[in-house]
């Protein structure tokens, strides 16, 4: 029937689909649409030519060619990293594992102030690191790579908190069963256990990638804000806005969220499509 062709579950312990369907438009329309409609129409006000002029300066390419590359990298980063803090925290057992989980939640808790001038500190030249950086030839803070550092400081939660419940579900049998058939561990590790997971890790990258995009406290401190050099989107919007240029800021905006909307709309598809590949497997 109806129901089971639109994948509706019968019966059901909240509202019918009718009024929990209007609860949910009504609440992203208040909370997501009218803002972001109130953006388009702002810029909607410049002509053609003017958006054009505005959103293709070079000071504004450079800003988005940083932005994008560096949250691309961070994201990568943490895929990798975030991976292997979450198979520590669920596979093994060892002293000071629940501080450690606890730890990674840390920047969820800073304000994000706070944590760009604990990294800068850090970093910097006379910082804890950056001073043992700076011989060996690498800046690291005031830099493209102090900015891929913040960001990977920031999105780090994400993965692991979204890569975490995935190994703890997975079944130890399977891989039991891959070394009864004589696998490796490697050959066990990348045709079980990996496809079993990356659901969850494209889906903490997702995360984590979008939250880099918009990230301003945490960066601003470390990147420099050289124009044309570590200058990104998020601070040239706010350093238009203060020159009560809102036109300019919002068609940077408006760019700035239809390349993020396409960007995270490919990464949810590649999404569904490997969820959609891992459970025709099983």
């Amino acid at each position: 029937d109806a129901a089971m062709r639109w994948g509706w579950k019968q019966p059901s312990v909240i509202p019918g689909f009718g009024l929990t369907l209007g609860y949910t438009l009504l609440y992203l329309s208040l909370v997501v649409l009218l803002p972001l409609s109130a953006l388009f129409v702002r810029s909607a006000a410049l002509s053609w030519e003017e958006f054009w002029d505005i959103i293709t300066q070079p000071r504004v390419v450079a800003s988005y060619r940083l932005t994008l590359g560096t949250s691309l990298v961070g994201a990568s980063m943490n895929v990798v990293f975030g991976f292997i803090v979450a198979w520590c925290l669920v596979r093994y057992r060892f002293p000071g594992r629940r501080l450690l989980d606890a730890l990674v939640d840390l920047p969820f808790a800073l304000p994000t102030a706070v944590s760009g001038i604990a990294l800068t500190t850090i970093y910097s030249q006379h910082g804890w690191l950056g001073r043992h950086l700076e011989p060996l030839g690498i800046k690291a803070a005031f830099s493209p790579l102090g900015i891929t550092i913040a960001l990977t400081f920031i999105g780090l939660p994400f993965v692991v908190r979204t890569v975490q419940p995935a190994l703890e579900e997975l079944d130890d049998e399977a891989e039991q069963a891959a070394a009864s058939l004589g696998a490796t561990r490697w050959q066990a590790f990348w045709r079980v256990i990996v496809p079993s997971v990356l659901p969850a890790v494209v889906t903490g990258f997702a995360l984590a990638f979008a939250r880099a995009l918009g990230e301003y406290g945490s960066v601003v401190f470390i990147a420099g804000n050289m124009p044309l050099k570590t200058e990104i989107t998020s601070l040239l919007i706010v350093t238009k806005l203060e020159q009560y240029d809102y036109a300019g800021a919002t068609a940077i905006a408006a760019t700035m969220l239809v390349a993020s909307f396409v960007i995270l709309l490919v990464i949810n598809t590649f999404q569904w499509w490997v969820s959609r590949s891992y459970q025709r497997g099983v």
